[in-house]
């Protein structure tokens, strides 16, 4: 969803590589392994993207003939309003990826690394069409906010949040009460019980404060990776066998409502 500009890329190059240095000379190592299982999703993301694409422009494009009002995307108001809505938006199709199995499908591919670096902020799943998360935009646009403003504030969103996956940053003190920030999002990554499914926001940390998904603000050493899933290092494998497993259970189940808790119930 999001487009990376060569700026962003030579800046997100120099991160990683500086990040590993970095991580080697303090002792905290870096995971070789894992950085060529991301590196294998990124691959597969680059020929995704393209069906995805296609996708977000007929979808997003049919709401937009429809949406009887339409906020000027040349006006100022309708980039500081689409902000907020596209952040509201991120918030609710985040959370939603930890609670509904469906979207959780994708999404857990990235809550894997067992290191959270900003490598690791790359480890996306292949499957993002299917499971059916840019639903969650549709509203934006429908109340008038144009599929390009949308599309940008969305690529905005997530390379800020490229930073964010990393130990190497210290916690912003004030910023932290507004903004999400590397020590919310370790939280987020974190699998500790204490902080499973908190930290939704994108670039704000404000609607996981208004809807009490904020994680406790404590120092406690952070695991990380997926809980009660074994370590996954081939591309594919990963990127496809929560779908197998839905698939398995939705098989087994017996009558209507326990296929559809199957879809929607995590396990």
């Amino acid at each position: 969803m999001a487009h990376h500009s060569p700026l962003f890329l030579g800046i997100a190059a120099v991160a990683i590589i500086a990040e590993m240095v970095w991580r080697l000379r303090t002792g905290r190592g870096y995971d070789g392994r894992a950085a060529l299982t991301t590196a294998g999703l990124v691959a597969g993301n680059l020929v995704a993207a393209t069906l995805h694409a296609m996708i977000l422009a007929t979808m997003f494009g049919a709401v937009w003939t429809h949406a009887p009002h339409r906020f000027a995307a040349s006006q100022w108001h309708s980039w500081a309003l689409g902000f907020f809505a596209v952040e509201f938006a991120y918030y609710w199709f985040h959370r939603a990826s930890h609670e509904i199995r469906w979207l959780w499908a994708s999404h857990h591919v990235h809550h894997s690394a067992e290191q959270i670096t900003f490598l690791a902020s790359l480890r996306l799943g292949w499957t993002n069409s299917l499971s059916l998360g840019w639903l969650f935009y549709l509203p934006v646009i429908a109340i008038g906010f144009d599929p390009r403003v949308v599309v940008t504030l969305l690529a905005i969103n997530l390379n800020y949040q490229f930073f964010l996956h990393s130990e190497a940053i210290p916690r912003l003190g004030p910023l932290e009460w507004l903004f999400n920030t590397p020590h919310h999002h370790r939280a987020h990554h974190a699998s500790n019980p204490e902080f499973l499914d908190r930290n939704y926001g994108g670039m704000l940390i404000v609607w996981d404060r208004l809807f009490g998904t904020i994680a406790p603000e404590s120092d406690v050493a952070k695991r990380y990776g997926l809980v009660g899933k074994a370590r996954e290092d081939n591309p594919v494998r990963l990127a496809l066998r929560e779908w197998v497993q839905i698939a398995v259970d939705f098989r087994r189940a017996k009558g209507l409502g326990a296929r559809w808790t199957t879809l929607v119930r995590m396990k």
